[in-house]
């Protein structure tokens, strides 16, 4: 017997989860697909396993301007597949080449997970040397400094998703409810 919630929704659509890295996307939308008997992609997986290398190299090797370009065609075209599955979006992904605008039009399922400050530094601060845009920081204080000044010039982006959910200390399994109780 598990002790894994199970959650009587039935839903067929795309829903798209965004917000800043650490926030719990990839967490919360490969358990909610799980849930909803639907398939998941993690886009930054998505584009690694199509270009063989793992993001710091792709910055490193071939620099942002190609990153975010991969990430645009990517996305447009697990967007224009029409299927029903849980999109979780690299954290500048809303930002450019507006894919905002295009994820809007594709879906009105459009879910802002949005940690506070304190708690993204949290969770990214002990991991930071695997993540490219933060690797160089060196203390907390510092951390809480870059993520608050990055979400300050996200925001804009993030608020555009039709639905903002405020996290302080929730488990995965209780953001899958809060999504969740906003499909049905």
């Amino acid at each position: 017997m598990t002790d894994e919630p199970h959650y009587d929704v039935k839903f067929k659509g795309l829903i798209v989860l965004l917000g800043y890295m650490g926030c719990g996307k990839s967490t919360v939308g490969s358990l909610l697909a799980k849930h909803l008997d639907i398939p998941f992609i993690d886009l930054d997986q998505h584009i690694i396993a199509k270009l063989g290398l793992n993001i710091p190299d792709i910055f490193a090797q071939k620099g942002a301007l190609y990153f975010r370009q991969q990430e645009h065609e990517n996305l447009n075209t697990i967007l224009s597949s029409h299927e029903s599955l849980v999109l979780s979006l690299g954290g500048g992904a809303p930002c450019y080449h507006n894919n905002m605008e295009t994820i809007n039009k594709a879906t009105p399922h459009t879910f802002y997970l949005a940690p506070s400050v304190t708690e993204l530094s949290n969770r990214l601060f002990p991991n930071k040397h695997k993540r490219p845009l933060i690797a160089h920081i060196k203390s907390m204080e510092k951390m809480s400094e870059f993520i608050g000044k990055h979400i300050f010039e996200r925001a804009p982006y993030y608020e555009k998703a039709s639905h903002i959910l405020r996290i302080d200390a929730e488990q995965p399994d209780e953001m899958v409810m809060a999504v969740l109780n906003k499909l049905s």
